[in-house]
């Protein structure tokens, strides 16, 4: 019964690599060796059979030899069946590498014969022309045919249901993602023409998740060190960081460790708000800044950049409808394309409108 057993357990372990769709052994599952195990009791079984059915004829050194090899056969079984279980675990290795080197490069860093001027964006006037865009090459448009423009100094509100197409916009601008069809200008100049360093110092990001680096202050809000020490207090205090920062003993040179951890939430995104006006582009891009912070963080946030970017062009991607509700203009979407897209007031004049709905569900109005 017990090799019926076996048998059974085994049947089972030999599936074991190929359960999973691509072929892929899971690093942590160690070689079944039920199955060798019981190839090797088997050829052991029937020598010693052999032996006893034909002791008659067979000498005893013959019957030795053919039981040892029979009982070192198991031996040798699991040693293959480890051997496969190596190459099917370091294979992935393999894969990998593979994988990095037909992975599409992004573009080019700089672009010395099409560098935008040293003032560009001068207005912030930003364009989306029948813009659209997919993750990858085979995968679904995740915005389809965007087509607007944005004047220099617009406030604009982005809104949409969850999976409408907000955060793609933002890193369609930053060409974190490349277009399919159509094009982005930024005054006149299509950004997929130029570098990907130009495009992306020459705007600016407050997201949802603050990015903090392990190393001081100071250099988490100016890490190569193209401002002096009075325009960064400066950006402090107009982020309403002063007061905290002085308080500590190092000052500026206060040591943040990985990630922000010794700084609270709200703390650690009006750290990414006085970086952004440190370097005070013509373009901000608010992706859900506030989203994770609480009411009073919220306020002191939305009252500086309305104060320090008010000549600025200002996206905001919103999860409080509140906080766009002064903007110039809402852009609503709804499964990548361009619903509504018109001053808050006319839109709430309209009940049958998808900003409505929103507010209504917001309590707003």
């Amino acid at each position: 019964m017990s090799f019926v057993a076996n048998a059974l357990q085994a049947s089972v372990s030999t599936r074991a690599p190929r359960m999973k769709e691509n072929g892929q052994l899971p690093s942590n599952r160690k070689p079944d060796t039920t199955a060798p195990e019981f190839i090797g009791n088997i050829l052991t079984f029937f020598a010693a059979l052999f032996a006893v059915l034909g002791r008659d004829t067979i000498s005893g050194g013959l019957v030795g030899l053919s039981v040892s090899y029979a009982l070192s056969v198991t031996q040798t079984l699991n040693w293959l069946v480890r051997m496969t279980s190596d190459v099917e675990t370091n294979i992935v290795a393999v894969e990998r590498i593979k994988e990095y080197t037909e992975t599409t490069q992004e573009a080019e860093w700089e672009i010395p014969e099409k560098k935008p001027p040293e003032y560009w964006p001068e207005h912030g006037v930003v364009e989306f022309n029948k813009y659209s865009t997919r993750y990858r090459e085979g995968l679904d448009l995740v915005v389809k045919d965007i087509d607007c423009k944005i004047s220099g100094g617009e406030k604009i509100g982005i809104v949409g249901r969850t999976g409408a197409g907000k955060s793609s916009l933002t890193l369609a601008l930053f060409r974190i993602i490349e277009a399919a069809s159509g094009n982005i200008t930024i005054d006149k100049i299509d950004i997929s023409k130029i570098g990907l360093h130009d495009v992306r110092r020459r705007l600016t990001i407050i997201p949802q998740d603050p990015v903090l680096f392990s190393g001081t202050l100071r250099m988490n809000l100016d890490p190569f060190n193209l401002y002096d020490d009075e325009k960064v207090w400066s950006a402090l205090e107009h982020s309403h960081l002063k007061d905290f920062v002085s308080g500590l003993n190092a000052g500026l040179q206060h040591e943040v460790s990985e990630g922000g951890e010794n700084l609270s939430v709200g703390q650690r995104q009006l750290v990414c708000l006085a970086r952004a006006l440190l370097r005070k582009t013509r373009v901000l891009v608010l992706d859900e800044a506030t989203a994770a912070v609480d009411l009073e963080t919220d306020d002191l946030i939305q009252q500086t950049i309305r104060r320090e970017f008010a000549d600025c062009t200002v996206i905001t991607i919103a999860h409080r409808l509140n906080t766009i509700m002064d903007s110039s203009r809402v852009l609503v979407l709804d499964k990548g394309e361009i619903r509504e897209f018109e001053s808050p007031e006319n839109l709430l004049k309209d009940k049958k409108s998808i900003f409505y709905s929103m507010a209504k569900d917001a309590g707003l109005v």
